[in-house]
Parts: C-alpha cells; structure tokens; sequence
C-alpha cells in the first residue's frame, strides 16, 4: 500500500504536468489493480486546499468540489474522513480555512471542549473560542 503525498494527489486531480500526472496516475492505477487503497492524511488535505486556493488561485466552491470528490472517490481513503467531513461542511458554510476547521474537529474528538484562537473568522463556530 502506498501513501500520496501532496503533490502527487495535485498532479492527479489537475493533470496539469503530463510527466509527473503521468506518475501519479499510475501510482494510483496500480493501487486500484491491486485493490489497495491509496492513503491520505489529515496534513495532504489541508496542504491540497492551501495549493488549489494559493498557487493554483481555484475559488472556494472549486476547492470545495475537489474535497467533495476526493472524499467520495473509494480509491483513495482519507484520515479521519468523517471528521474531514465535518470539517468541509463547515468550510463550506464558514468563513475560517478547512485547516482549522479540521483542527477543531480533531481537538472535539480529543475531548477538547473548545480550541482557543485569535482567528476572528472563526468566531461563529462552536468549536473555537477566540481571545
């Protein structure tokens, strides 16, 4: 079984390099051949939104599509999915980044009663508090 890295799951959602897209599809292509599961954590998925929105400049209902699919593609299993889940409902509703959001799930799980910010863009959700 083989973990994806960042930017191989960016060369395959964004076939934007025809030689490193090509790698990346293979990497995956053979996983599915062998029914393996390609692994993604937690950290690729907040650095996948980061470069969609930062380097590629996608709006935020194109990276919420990509997340969407990446979720329900069976290929490729996420970390704590059903708190990546959580996390992009509330990205999508919200106006903090996916990354804290999952952080916030993430703390919730670990029994965290709030997780403490200075983000004021995150002062309407129940699971920050912020200074």
């Amino acid at each position: 079984m083989t973990g994806l890295d960042t930017n191989v799951l960016v060369r395959y959602l964004t076939q934007d390099d025809p030689v490193q897209s090509r790698k990346a599809n293979a990497i995956i292509a053979g996983a599915v051949d062998r029914g393996e599961p390609c692994p993604i954590n937690a950290i690729v998925l907040c650095e996948l939104v980061w470069v969609l929105r930062e380097a590629y400049r996608l709006d935020k209902p194109t990276v919420i599509a990509t997340l969407e699919k990446v979720l329900d593609t069976a290929q490729l299993v996420v970390e704590q999915a059903d708190l990546a889940r959580r996390a992009l409902d509330d990205y999508c509703r919200g106006r903090g980044d996916f990354a804290d959001y999952l952080i916030g799930w993430r703390n919730r799980q670990a029994g965290c009663s709030d997780t403490a910010t200075f983000d004021r863009a995150l002062r309407r959700s129940v699971l920050f508090r912020v200074l």
